[in-house]
């Protein structure tokens, strides 16, 4: 005996996650609250979920952006070694010599 898959149309899956975004629950008792599958509830959240107001960050976007903090990371250890070695040669060179 199998059981019959149940059907939802686009407007309670629309609802649904709007009501996911407009709630302070996590998404698992959400989707017990809604009797739906945490699983289902989290593929209609990215399928369906609306960014009012905000600009939506596309995966080329989020690519350029770790690239971006990855060069900026990696600047910034090469001037802390820069600013470790200038010290370095101002403690040799404002030693008073004999």
């Amino acid at each position: 005996m199998s059981e019959k898959r149940q059907s939802y149309n686009e407007t309670f899956k629309r609802e649904a996650v709007r009501y996911v975004q407009e709630q302070t629950k996590s998404l698992p008792q959400i989707a017990e609250e809604l009797n739906i599958n945490p699983d289902t509830l989290r593929q209609w959240v990215g399928k369906y979920r609306e960014f009012e107001n905000e600009p939506i960050n596309h995966g080329e976007t989020l690519r350029n952006q770790s690239q971006t903090i990855h060069d900026q990371q990696r600047e910034i250890e090469d001037l802390k070694e820069e600013i470790a070695i200038l010290k370095k040669a101002m403690h040799i060179f404002s030693k008073e010599r004999n």
